[in-house]
């Protein structure tokens, strides 16, 4: 279930609220009980790493600049 990140808007406190994507826009309640909070735009992290190392480029067929279809 997805998680959503909220800031008071009353007290300044963050919180997080797991609910279904249905309901994603609900207004949702400061644990302290305020209702003025605002939902805060959330970001993708996305870590690890590659096996086999470095990155390698894609495949070229060749011919420099256009990829060998008009050049010569």
């Amino acid at each position: 279930m997805p998680r959503y990140d909220y800031r008071c808007r009353a007290c300044g406190s963050t919180f997080e609220v797991s609910r279904p994507m249905i309901n994603a826009s609900d207004p949702a309640p400061c644990p302290d009980g305020h209702d003025d909070t605002v939902k805060l735009l959330s970001t993708v992290a996305v870590t690890g790493t590659s096996r086999g190392g470095a990155p390698q480029p894609p495949p070229s067929a060749g011919g420099g600049c256009c990829g060998g279809g008009c050049c010569s």
